[in-house]
Order: structure tokens, then sequence, then C-alpha cells
């Protein structure tokens, strides 16, 4: 019976020693340089939408992006199925950042969305340089939606 608990804790140290090698050897084969390293931003932002077939919509918000906040401007058309306005405030995420200016551009999104009185509002967009916003939050008014949208970021 020792024998055998003592093979067992032997294999159990080949084991973790095996881990701990595979480990170190990825921490070295993948170096994560600070050039072009990617890191996630915070997005908060308000909009005011509104249409009848064609809609449009302005806000702003703020990225928080590696501690530092940048307050941006929000500019957008819709085409498709839209009646009604709505203002929203949505928060979400910002990922596939290099560098703070890519994100400011333009991007798409294809989606719909109905409110009356209040509801929740969901948005993902994506943009020439390969940012993705992922946001979501309440929103107010009255709006019925099926459409294509094109919005503008731009750094202030």
């Amino acid at each position: 019976m020792p024998q055998s608990l003592e093979w067992i804790r032997a294999s159990r140290l080949r084991a973790c020693r095996l881990i701990a090698i595979l480990v170190l050897a990825l921490s070295f084969a993948v170096p994560a340089t600070p050039s072009f390293a990617q890191a996630a931003g915070h997005v908060r932002a308000k909009i005011v939408k509104g249409g009848l077939l064609v809609g449009g919509g302005v806000g702003s918000g703020v990225l928080t992006y590696r501690g530092n906040k940048y307050p941006f401007k929000i500019t957008g058309m819709s085409f498709g199925i839209t009646a009604g306005a709505t203002i929203g405030r949505l928060d979400g995420w910002a990922s596939g950042i290099r560098e703070v200016g890519d994100f400011a551009g333009t991007y798409s999104s294809v989606g719909g969305g109905f409110a009356l009185v209040g509801g929740v509002s969901g948005v993902h967009l994506r943009n020439e340089k390969g940012v993705t916003i992922v946001m979501q939050g309440p929103k107010a008014g009255l709006e019925l939606a099926a459409n294509i949208s094109r919005i503008m970021i731009s750094l202030r």
C-alpha cells in the first residue's frame, strides 16, 4: 500500500512540473509588446434619434481608454423602416483599438427595435479599422425601426 501512495505522489509531481514547463514555454512563445497590444475601452453615450422612413441621430459620449477620457460626437443616418423618436443612454465596450485614433470612423449596423414610452436598446457596431463597439441601455420615446445604419464617430 505505501508504494502505491508514493507512486501517485510522484506522478502528481511529474504532472505539475510538465504543466509548469508548458506554461513557461507558452509565455515566451507569444510575447505581448505594448505597441501592438490591443486594449478594450469603456464607452458611454447619449443618443437622440428620430425619423420617418429615413432616420437621423446625433449624440455624444466618452471613451475611457487606458486610463484617459476621450469625448466624442456621434452623427448618423438610417435607411429602412423608421418611425418615431427616442433618446437613449448606452453603456458598453469598444475592442480592437490599437491607438485611440482607431476609435474615430464610420461604423455600420443592421438592426431594429421597438420602444413605447420606454425600453432597452442595444447596438453592435464595427468600423473600417476593425474596432467593434457593443453597447446597451435604456431608451425612452416611441419608435419602430428595422434599418441599416451608418454612424460616424469623431473625437473632439
